[in-house]
Order: structure tokens, then sequence, then C-alpha cells
């Protein structure tokens, strides 16, 4: 158990709520707290692929990591993936209809994207602002529009550093 905590960066998901909450005020809502559960499943989902996509590099340049370490197969972590993604997006679903399940599927993809391929391009840095800026959006629920500048601001802030 302690191994996936540590390949999902459990402690630091708690950096992620305050994306969804920054959204629900934005657009005037009181922050759901299904939607920060979506997101902070997103995050780990997010993690989980980090390391599986990463695995090579890690047995060399991390290797007390989960996967290089041997406490997690390569395979399960991809499943882990795979399952915390799709929790988020049921999440998502239930707290936030058809429009909350919308704007994690945009998530979900744009994780995906960032681990699998955009990382190491000069793409990276937009594709990871991208994705904290859909995190915005997703907690501002109906009132998406409301949130984008909110949401600008904070996907400019992760481009930024």
């Amino acid at each position: 158990m302690r191994a996936m905590l540590e390949l999902v960066r459990a402690p630091a998901a708690l950096s992620v709520p305050g994306d969804t909450m920054a959204g629900a005020v934005a657009a005037g809502r009181s922050p759901n707290p299904g939607l920060a559960v979506a997101s902070v499943l997103m995050y780990w989902s997010g993690m989980a692929l980090n390391d599986w996509a990463d695995r090579e590099a890690d047995a060399v340049e991390r290797p007390e990591r989960p996967i290089p370490s041997g406490r997690v197969r390569p395979g399960a972590a991809l499943g882990v993936a795979a399952v915390l993604t799709g929790a988020g997006l049921a999440a998502a679903a239930l707290a936030g209809g058809r429009r909350g399940l919308t704007v994690a599927g945009l998530l979900a993809g744009a994780v995906w994207a960032y681990d699998l391929g955009l990382k190491r391009t000069a793409a990276g840095p937009a594709s990871m602002a991208a994705c904290r800026a859909l995190d915005v959006i997703l907690g501002a629920g109906e009132g998406g529009r409301a949130a984008v500048p909110m949401a600008l601001a904070v996907g400019a802030h992760t481009y930024g550093i």
C-alpha cells in the first residue's frame, strides 16, 4: 500500500482541490466537494501514468521510485492510472452531470497527452498549464465561462513555473 501511495504522490494531491475551489468561486458558486474529489483522482492518475511513462529514465535517475525499485510492477502502475482516470470521470459525472463529465474528459485527455508524449517537447509547459486551467473550469460547474479569467491566470502561473 505504501508503494502505491508513493506512486500517486498522495500528499501532493492537496495542491489540486484549490483549482476547483477557485473555479467555483470565480463562477459565483459554492465549491463542489465531488468535483474536488474528481480533480484529486485525475491528479493521482497522472502521477501513476507519469511514473509508468518514465520508468526507464527513473531506473537510472530515480531508482528509489516504486517502479524501478520493484515495489510496483509497470503493468500495475498503468492499471492504477487507468482505474483512477475512470474513477475521476465517474466522480465528475456524479458531482457535475454531463458538463462535469465533459470537462473531466478533456482534463483526462490532457493529462494522458502530457504524460505519454508532450512533457518532453516544446508543448510540455502549455500542456501542463492546460491541465491546471481545465481543473479550474471543472470546479466552475455550469458557470464555466465566468471562470475563464481565473483558469487563464492559473494556467499562466503553471506555464511560468
